[in-house]
């Protein structure tokens, strides 16, 4: 894809946002924003608004197993399995008016639940900007057009590798063949269905079998018709001792070495965090976490079980863990390996 229609898609995924925007959301947004500043003046936490973002959990089942994925590595602790059709439906009627954007993801594979299609329809009929993230191994032909009927806004899927030796590296289980014909496949039906969504973006995680390929991979991604490349910093369970996947290059690693061989995430955790003001997560069941960090739900708010999401945004417990965030974040253990202020995009 040539240069001139990537950025014809963007601009169109630019309008695609706007258009999900109405009075009352920015309203919403703008009371969020200042709440955050003004909480970190005072150093206690102000919450007037609802969410600007969320993301929510179709399934916590996944195809792949890779290493540093709870998923992936079947390690949950909390309950496993997808998301409810009533659930979602509570969750956009209670946030539709507030709720900008929406991320179709957490934990697993999303495509894996049979009603992945209905939740960004119903999404996108309410004006909420969709995006999910996949592994890119369910991406058919019928399901590509499935996806761009149903009005996702933005798929994001993880390659890493367009080799299969150091792809299967660390996306074990993994095809990539696969994912390079399901990408094929969604830019043959965006263009056949002469649709401007979803904007398709291919997501590599920097590790040591990829970082000298990064040219090779982004012209590749173009080439495929991808309309962007990202590339980020890998998160890694249990740094502190290394890893074989932590990158040589330190531009490409969230982590530093220490003369002990030791190591630990380079850049300084702040004592505040945008994402716990504006956005959250809600698993599958219907519990409500800070953050994509909390992977195993230990920092449940609450749960969408007789509770409205406005009262659990607003309670003491929510209110109470802002504050923590605001005294002493790097005494909380999600926070310590976080990618917030620490993303390496290249």
């Amino acid at each position: 894809m040539g240069i001139f229609s990537r950025i014809s898609f963007r601009i169109a995924d630019i309008n695609h946002f706007l258009q999900k925007l109405t009075p009352t959301k920015i309203t919403n947004f703008l009371l969020v924003m200042v709440s955050f500043y003004i909480s970190r003046i005072r150093r206690k936490s102000t919450m007037p608004g609802l969410p600007v973002a969320v993301s929510v959990e179709p399934t916590t089942s996944c195809n792949l197993r890779c290493p540093h994925c709870v998923s992936g590595l079947r390690s949950f602790t909390r309950p496993t399995g997808m998301m409810e059709t009533d659930l979602f439906d509570r969750v956009v009627g209670q946030l539709k008016k507030e709720l900008i954007s929406m991320t179709l993801y957490f934990q697993g594979e999303p495509f894996l639940n049979p009603g992945f299609y209905d939740m960004v329809a119903l999404a996108d009929r309410n004006r909420v900007y969709t995006v999910t993230s996949t592994n890119g191994h369910y991406l058919t032909e019928e399901n590509a057009e499935k996806i761009i009927k149903a009005g996702l806004n933005r798929i994001i899927i993880s390659v890493d590798n367009f080799e299969q030796e150091p792809y299967a590296a660390y996306r074990i289980g993994g095809n990539i063949e696969t994912v390079r014909t399901g990408i094929q496949h969604l830019v043959k039906q965006r263009k056949k269905l002469r649709a401007t969504n979803p904007l398709i973006i291919l997501q590599f995680l920097v590790n040591k079998f990829n970082e000298d390929k990064i040219g090779r991979m982004r012209s590749e991604s173009y080439r495929l018709g991808a309309d962007k490349a990202d590339f980020k910093t890998m998160q890694i369970y249990g740094y502190e001792d290394g890893s074989p996947f932590i990158p040589e290059s330190a531009k490409y690693s969230r982590y530093v070495k220490d003369r002990q061989n030791r190591f630990s995430v380079k850049n300084r955790l702040f004592n505040h965090c945008w994402k716990m003001w504006h956005s959250c997560v809600i698993t599958w069941d219907g519990k409500v976490l800070p953050c994509c960090f909390d992977k195993d739900g230990s920092h449940s708010l609450g749960t969408l079980n007789g509770i409205s999401m406005e009262g659990i945004w607003k309670s003491d417990s929510y209110q109470s863990f802002r504050n923590r965030i605001l005294d002493d974040r790097k005494g909380i253990d999600i926070c310590t390996n976080c990618s917030e202020g620490t993303k390496v995009w290249i």
